[in-house]
């Protein structure tokens, strides 16, 4: 996936790669739409916000890809970055797509296998919370703060596999901090808002070192490399709020079941001790 950097006046054509990439994500809206349909026809609820978090969250993606973008060169690349990297993939995250399509399989081999690829012990492990962090985090000190950055505007596969990586690494992120669909191993509260703290300061303090210093091996204007590292600083905070409320009402719906479950297990108690009390004389 090659994503151009265009923004007003350049031209910037966003080549067949962009293309693909927005229809690739088109059609993702499409077949998340079908499923979502196919629930309510037979009844099931599913809500309607999820499909325009999902259709939100496609279009920014398209958007990225072959839109113009604001700013100059860098802030241009730093928009991108934040869609392509923290918003879609929260949006994304967020619609519970796995869920859906758990949900809309009939039984078979094919739900059974995605579902034991779900709960496989690679998936659980993959989705530590910890380690997504690094893979994302990690993988932004890489780019931005070595030659990678510079290196790969010239290098066409290489901008690919970046471009790539910056999504699929937001996405395992964002997945193993919400932890919405259901999967191998749920981390605790604890971890998962530690991850999201530990790449949430690595995230602001590169972005801080941007504005001091741009990527080596690249002359951006002073005005363009402050604004940039401004749109990754903020933008960044709005993205990792946004997490931490997903994770502060998970932890409210988590607790609220256990009190249903606790009032539920007393109740029966009580109502047992009743039915084995001792008649009158």
């Amino acid at each position: 996936m090659i994503l151009a950097h265009a923004h007003p006046g350049t031209g910037t054509d966003p080549g067949l790669a962009g293309l693909v990439t927005a229809a690739a994500s088109l059609s993702a809206t499409v077949l998340y739409a079908s499923a979502a349909a196919r629930l309510r026809r037979r009844g099931d609820a599913w809500p309607w916000w999820r499909d325009a978090s999902f259709t939100t969250g496609s279009a920014a993606l398209a958007w990225a890809a072959v839109g113009s973008l604001p700013g100059g060169p860098f802030t241009a690349h730093m928009v991108q970055h934040l869609i392509v990297g923290m918003a879609t993939p929260l949006l994304l995250v967020l619609a519970r797509p796995l869920t859906l399509v758990l949900r809309a399989l009939a039984p078979g081999a094919g739900r059974r296998g995605l579902l034991a690829l779900a709960h496989s012990r690679w998936a659980g492990r993959l989705l530590f919370p910890p380690l997504a962090a690094l893979l994302d985090a990690g993988g932004l000190w890489l780019l931005y703060r070595t030659g990678l950055f510079a290196t790969q505007q010239h290098v066409p596969w290489l901008h690919a596999l970046v471009h790539t990586h910056v999504l699929a690494a937001g996405l395992l992120f964002t997945f193993a901090v919400c932890r919405l669909d259901p999967v191998h191993r749920r981390w605790s509260l604890a971890v998962r808002g530690a991850a999201l703290l530990a790449a949430g300061a690595a995230h602001a303090v590169l972005a801080k070192s941007m504005y001091a210093a741009g990527p080596p091996g690249t002359s951006f204007t002073a005005a363009d490399l402050h604004t940039g590292a401004q749109v990754m600083y903020y933008g960044g905070d709005l993205v990792e709020a946004a997490l931490a409320i997903v994770l502060a009402g998970s932890w409210y719906a988590a607790s609220g079941r256990a009190r249903t479950r606790r009032h539920r297990a007393d109740r029966h108690v009580r109502q047992h001790a009743v039915t084995r009390a001792p008649a009158g004389p």
